[in-house]
């Protein structure tokens, strides 16, 4: 270890890409929907989130993988290069997620949407590296696992816990995109630890979009139901069934002090959110 990543201190913030947070990724289930993802904002701009053929949209525990991936990417100190190296053991552990066969899966599955899922832009993503309105691009520009084994080859068959590998030791390469407007400071910043408390993936993703409410310099937020739902992205509808998914969340952001106040409420016929932020916490400062 060098003296200047010995003096370096411990990053306890997530710094995100503001611009992507503005916008929904994360199916906020592990289903296998692979419908692509579309969203329009307020500008007349156009996203879609297109699954890889094959797979499945980026859910739940992606969404985790994704925040860790950022926490370690700033812990590095922002390599030029965008390269973040791990076990699969350590990150999961530091996701809190038990460390086994099945989760390791889960973990290599994730990472591979996150390089193979396409982000695709007309007007709705701000890019500090292109001035084109339309851009497309992946989290993770690559993705490399390799799996360590403690046994030869030819012995595996006699060792049926052994059969996929032992956890092995990850290269992933953060997306030019991405790097560009963490760079350029266009950034939100989460505590990680208050992230991690959420047990809800619904709660997780409304901490990070009352972040970017925050960046604006905004006390409070008001936005539409309907328009939160697209946001999120959730599948219900309905401003009830809504409301019934939302208000588990609600109450742990309210328990985590992370907003003073919740209410839906009917304006001119249109259901709507409004949120008073919490004070921000220490480590984001």
């Amino acid at each position: 270890m060098t003296l200047a990543a010995r003096k370096r201190p411990a990053v306890r913030g997530v710094i995100l890409d503001r611009s992507l947070e503005e916008l929904p990724l994360f199916r906020l289930s592990d289903s296998a929907d692979d419908t692509p993802v579309s969203f329009s904002t307020e500008n007349g701009g156009r996203w879609r989130v297109i699954p890889a053929p094959g797979d499945r949209l980026p859910g739940t525990f992606d969404q985790d993988v994704y925040v860790e991936l950022l926490h370690r990417y700033n812990e590095a100190g922002s390599p030029a290069d965008g390269a973040i190296t791990f076990t699969l053991h350590a990150f999961l552990r530091s996701m809190g997620r038990r460390a086994d066969g099945r989760t390791y899966e889960q973990l290599r599955a994730a990472l591979s949407r996150l390089e193979r899922t396409t982000l695709e832009s007309v007007g709705a993503y701000w890019s500090a590296q292109s001035a084109h309105a339309d851009i497309t691009f992946t989290v993770l520009s690559t993705v490399s696992v390799q799996r360590r084994r403690v046994a030869d080859r030819e012995q595996l068959h006699l060792f049926g816990n052994l059969a996929a590998g032992e956890p092995g030791d990850a290269r992933v390469t953060l997306s030019a995109t991405l790097r560009a407007n963490l760079a350029a400071r266009h950034t939100i910043t989460l505590s990680a630890a208050r992230y991690h408390a959420l047990s809800s993936p619904v709660a997780r993703r409304l901490y990070r979009m009352l972040e970017v409410a925050r960046s604006d310099g905004r006390l409070s937020w008001r936005v539409p139901l309907e328009r939160l739902a697209e946001q999120l992205p959730l599948t219900q509808r309905y401003p009830s069934h809504l409301q019934r998914v939302l208000q588990p969340a609600h109450e742990m952001l309210l328990s985590a002090g992370l907003v003073r106040d919740i209410a839906v409420r009917q304006y001119d016929r249109v259901w709507s959110v409004d949120y008073v932020l919490g004070p921000r916490p220490r480590e984001e400062t």
